[in-house]
C-alpha cells in the first residue's frame, strides 16, 4: 500500500481543517439508535480540537437523492457527537455556500462544527470538482476518515483530495494498516475463512484470495455450491448449481497458486429452515434428498481449527452457518471463539469484516478479542477483491 500522510504529519493550530466521516448512523423517531460510527469517529475530532484546529465535520446520511428532507438532517446527530467529543458542537444549515459560510467564519480554534448532509447536493455523488472546490474552500487542511465511504468516488471523498493538503484520519489509518498486515505484508501462513449464501457474489473476492493465502476456508451456502461441483449430492440445500464450472476454475487457479482449499467434510442437516427444527449430523457424502445442510459438522469444526493453529494471519467474510438460527450458529461460533483464543495468546493475526461477519462475531462475543474488526462492509469486500479504492487512492502520495 503506498503511503499517506497521518495526522501526526500536520500542523493544525490556528487552522481550518475539514473531515470526512461516516455518519451514516441507524436512527428512529429522530433518535440515534446506535452511536458505534460516532465513537469511533471521535478520537479523529477531538485529537483535532485539542491541537487547536477548527474542526470542520462533513457526512452523508442516508439517500435523499439530491434534495432536502428533513428525515435526512443531520441536525440530529449535534448532541450525540457533542457527548462523544465532550464539548459542544455548532451546525450549520448547508454543506456549502453562505450557511456554511458563516459557520465557518464563526470557529475559534478548537471549536467544531457540523455541516448539513452532503447528498442534499447531487453534485456529491456525481464526485463534481466545482462542488469539491466550495467544500475546499471552507478549510486549509483535508482529512479523510471515512473507510467506509472509501470505495466511492464522491465530491467528499476523491475530488476533494486533489485540492488542499491532506491525510487520513485515525479510523482510516486503523483500518488501512490492518488490512495491510492481514493481506498485503502478512505473517504466513495466512488463512481466509469465506462464507455466506453465494458464490456469484464473491467471485472476485475468491479469485483474488486464492492468490494471496495459504489455505482457503469455504462455509455457508458457498461451500453446497463447491461440494455439488465436486459431484457430491447437497439434497435441498442452497447451491448455485449453474455455477458448478466457476467453482471448478477457483478450485484449478487455487492448486496453480499453492492455495488449499478446505470444505466441510460433515454438516448439519434438516427438513426444514428454521430455529429448533429436527436436524442431524452426516457426512457431506450422505446428505439426505429431502434435507439440506445449514451448518458444518463437528468433523468439519475441529479441522478448520487444527489449521487455524499453525496459522499467523487470519482473514475473516460470511457465516459457516445459518448462524442466525439456533443450533446452526454452532460451527460459527465455535472457529470464532478458537480464532479469538489464538489471537488472545498473541500466536494469530486476525481481521475481520462484513455486515453479517461483524453481527456473527458478536452473537459468537469475541468482537473484543480479533485484531481488528472492520465496520466498513462495502469498501471492506472491494479491498479484500483486490480493487483499487478511491478514497484511498486520493489520498496517497
Amino acid at each position: 500500500m503506498a503511503k499517506f500522510k497521518t495526522l501526526e504529519d500536520l500542523t493544525v493550530a490556528g487552522k481550518r481543517v475539514i473531515v470526512r466521516c461516516d455518519l451514516n448512523v441507524p436512527m428512529q423517531d429522530g433518535k440515534v439508535t446506535d452511536t458505534t460510527r460516532i465513537d469511533r469517529g471521535a478520537e479523529t475530532l477531538r485529537d483535532l480540537a485539542a491541537r487547536g484546529a477548527r474542526v470542520i465535520v462533513m457526512s452523508h446520511f442516508g439517500r435523499p437523492k439530491g434534495k432536502r428532507a428533513a428525515e435526512f438532517s443531520l441536525r440530529p446527530l449535534v448532541q450525540p457527537l457533542s457527548t462523544a467529543l465532550g464539548k459542544p458542537v455548532a451546525f450549520a444549515d448547508d454543506c456549502v455556500g453562505p450557511a456554511a459560510e458563516a459557520a465557518v467564519k464563526a470557529l475559534k480554534d478548537g471549536d467544531v462544527l457540523l455541516l448539513e448532509n452532503l447528498r442534499f447536493h447531487d453534485a456529491e455523488e456525481a464526485n463534481d470538482k466545482g462542488f469539491a472546490g466550495q467544500l475546499a474552500a471552507l478549510a486549509d487542511i483535508y482529512v479523510n476518515d471515512a473507510f467506509s465511504c472509501a470505495h466511492r468516488a464522491h465530491a467528499s471523498t476523491e475530488a476533494i483530495a486533489h485540492l488542499l493538503p491532506h491525510a487520513a484520519g485515525r479510523l482510516m489509518q486503523a483500518e488501512l494498516d490492518h488490512l495491510a498486515a492481514a493481506l498485503e505484508k502478512p505473517q504466513r501462513p495466512v488463512m481466509a475463512v469465506v462464507g455466506g449464501a453465494k458464490v456469484s457474489t464473491k467471485l472476485d473476492l475468491l479469485g483474488n484470495l486464492v492468490a494471496k493465502v495459504d489455505q482457503l476456508v469455504i462455509g455457508g451456502g458457498m461451500a453446497n455450491t463447491f461440494l455439488f461441483a465436486n459431484g457430491i449430492e447437497v439434497g435441498k440445500s442452497l447451491a448455485e448449481r449453474d455455477m458448478a464450472d466457476t467453482a471448478r476454475d477457483i478450485v484449478a487457479k487455487a492448486k496453480a497458486a499453492g492455495c488449499t482449499i478446505v470444505l466441510p467434510v460433515d454438516a448439519v442437516v434438516a427438513a426444514e429452515f428454521k430455529a429448533g427444527a429436527a436436524n442431524k449430523t452426516v457426512d457431506v457424502a450422505a446428505v439426505p434428498a429431502d434435507m439440506m445442510i445449514l451448518d458444518a459438522g463437528p468433523k468439519s469444526v475441529a479441522d478448520i481449527a487444527a489449521r487455524l493453529k499453525t496459522c499467523k494471519t487470519v482473514v475473516w467474510n460470511g457465516p459457516l452457518g445459518a448462524f442466525e438460527l439456533e443450533p446452526f450458529d454452532r460451527a460459527t461460533v465455535a472457529v470464532a471463539r478458537e480464532a479469538a483464543a489464538l489471537t488472545k495468546a498473541k500466536q494469530l493475526l486476525s481481521v475481520a469484516g462484513g455486515g453479517d461477519t461483524v453481527a456473527a462475531l458478536a452473537h459468537a462475543g469475541v468482537t473484543v478479542d480479533f485484531t481488528y474488526i472492520s465496520t466498513a462492509g462495502g469498501a471492506f469486500l472491494e479491498w479484500l477483491e483486490g480493487k483499487t479504492l478511491p478514497g484511498v487512492a486520493a489520498l496517497q502520495d
